[in-house]
């Protein structure tokens, strides 16, 4: 029995010594551990302390990006400049309201002191837009679009990176393509941008339009060609090239870039239900600016042939009406314009023009283009089919504007006032044969009135559009040559008489005499 006690005892000690040797092991293990977390925490707060082994980050030096967008832009932007123009617009009354004194009991005079502080005519106002161009010649000649600098009394250039503003004078226009020429005067080297062939651009090409959307200067869009030779958006002689590059107001005249950097096109029109872009623009080619310029730079205006018929793109080309007159394609004409190369040449209304100089003609432009593009005075081959018989004629070409005065607007493109600035608010050109009859005033001498500037000495005095000038202080004037000599004599005071024949009633000739004194001011 006490045997068993004893053995019992040391038993249950075994069992302590073994606890505690577990409990103190269980500690040891838990210190350890405790450690091993508290050095990575610290290590964690630690980063970027002294003694720490990592490496900072740095800003590396920039890496030109792979983008052949960027060095197209580089070479043509420099070249592409911002035009801001001003139109100067008067609110006119007639000569018989000024005349007539303030009347309170007027119920017109009540309708200008509510809304014109009580003058009749009201503050001149000036409409001032903007557009874009780019310089093509060192001298500074810059095309741009026609409908930029339409009716503008002042024009201004900006280049690029430049804040001063150059005067820009209109060297000529094509209303008919909707291009013009300006130029401006600077001792600067200015940087030019190459015209390239615009034939060669293929549907889905690259392209990069540049100009001054909103007055932005500078801005540069991309997109593809969507669409090539896009017609019947605009005038007879325009053929687009479509593309989805973003181009905005203020986008117009500026151009539109291949990738190898050359000008394609001329910015010029967008469809759009609003204001703003909407992936459809429109760009002139190249190729059709390039004529226009060496036109304009060489005479000043935009020559093209014609033969004096008339037609309508879809009547005349209708596969039913062609059948019916016996001919598998042509254009049928619908009028021949009076002494006219085609009425010389024995065309009539109802003949289908089967082909020019031996080439089919199965469009108006068939037809048109190559008429246009002859030399005046050459003669063309035409085919044409009447009572179901074909039959050959030859006409001789004529200038386009002489053949369709009433068409032409400015009679052969040329700028009111070419000869120089307007005197007297006076804008005068050539009295050409072709002017006289238009006026009614063949076989006469002298120079034609194309404008009358408002609030001028010259509206004052009573010039009309249309007037011609054959005498100024009974000094015969044939010329706008002589027009400038003898108005550049008289100094501000002097008497000046002005003769000047008038058609009224279609078949009256008026003489008039129109006199003043010289005003301070020669432009008013």
């Amino acid at each position: 029995m006490g045997d068993q006690v004893k053995e019992l005892l040391n038993w249950a000690r075994q069992r302590k010594i073994l606890a505690g040797v577990f409990v103190s092991f269980t500690l040891v293990v838990g210190i350890l551990i405790g450690s091993v977390v508290s050095g990575r925490v610290s290590a964690t707060k630690g980063f970027g302390f002294p003694g720490t082994t990592a490496t900072a980050l740095t800003v590396p030096d920039p890496i030109p990006a792979t983008n052949t967008f960027a060095g197209v832009v580089n070479k043509v932007e420099p070249a592409v400049v911002n035009i801001a123009t001003t139109q100067v617009l008067e609110r006119k009354q007639s000569r018989k309201r000024r005349a007539q004194p303030y009347d309170p009991d007027d119920p017109m005079q009540d309708f200008f002191d509510r809304f014109f502080d009580g003058r009749p005519d009201g503050p001149p106002q000036a409409d001032r837009s903007l557009g874009s161009g780019v310089i093509v010649d060192k001298q500074g000649y810059i095309l741009t679009n026609n409908h930029v600098i339409e009716q503008a009394t002042k024009i201004q250039v900006q280049l690029n990176g430049d804040t001063a503003r150059y005067t820009a004078k209109v060297v000529g226009t094509d209303e008919d393509t909707d291009l013009a020429v300006i130029k401006i005067d600077t001792k600067k080297d200015l940087p030019t941008a190459k015209l390239g062939n615009s034939d060669g651009v293929q549907v889905g090409d690259w392209v990069l339009a540049i100009g001054s959307p909103f007055g932005l200067q500078a801005t540069v869009t991309a997109g593809i060609i969507s669409a090539k030779d896009r017609g019947g958006i605009g005038q007879q002689f325009q053929r687009f090239l479509q593309t989805d590059a973003a181009i905005n107001p203020g986008n117009s005249g500026g151009p539109l870039v291949d990738l190898s950097g050359q000008v394609i096109g001329i910015n010029t029109a967008i469809i759009t239900g609003s204001r703003g872009y909407e992936g459809v623009g429109f760009a002139l080619p190249s190729t059709t600016a390039i004529k226009v310029y060496d036109q304009i730079i060489k005479q000043g205006r935009v020559t093209r042939g014609s033969i004096g018929v008339s037609f309508e793109e879809d009547k005349s080309t209708n596969p039913i009406t062609l059948k019916s007159l016996g001919a598998p394609y042509g254009v049928v004409i619908e009028s021949v314009q009076a002494g006219s190369p085609a009425e010389k040449a024995g065309l009539k209304g109802g003949d289908v023009i089967t082909s020019v100089n031996g080439h089919p003609v199965k469009t108006g432009n068939d037809l048109v283009n190559p008429i246009a593009e002859a030399s005046i005075g050459s003669k063309v081959q035409l085919s044409y089919m009447r009572d179901r018989t074909l039959k050959e004629t030859n006409a001789t070409v004529e200038d386009r504007t002489r053949v369709f005065p009433n068409t032409a607007g400015r009679i052969a493109g040329e700028q009111p006032a070419e000869a120089g600035p307007a005197e007297f608010g006076l804008h005068v050109e050539e009295l050409t044969p072709e002017r006289g009859r238009r006026v009614g005033v063949e076989g006469q001498k002298g120079v034609i009135v194309t404008e009358v500037e408002p609030a001028s000495f010259a509206e004052d005095l009573g010039f009309g559009r249309g007037d011609v000038i054959s005498e100024i202080n009974h000094t015969s004037i044939n010329s706008v040559a002589d027009y400038r000599k003898a108005v550049s004599s008289l100094k501000p005071g002097d008497d000046i008489t002005f003769k000047v024949l008038r058609r009224q009633d279609g078949d009256r000739m008026l003489t008039l005499y129109l006199s003043g004194k010289v005003p301070a001011d020669s432009q008013q």
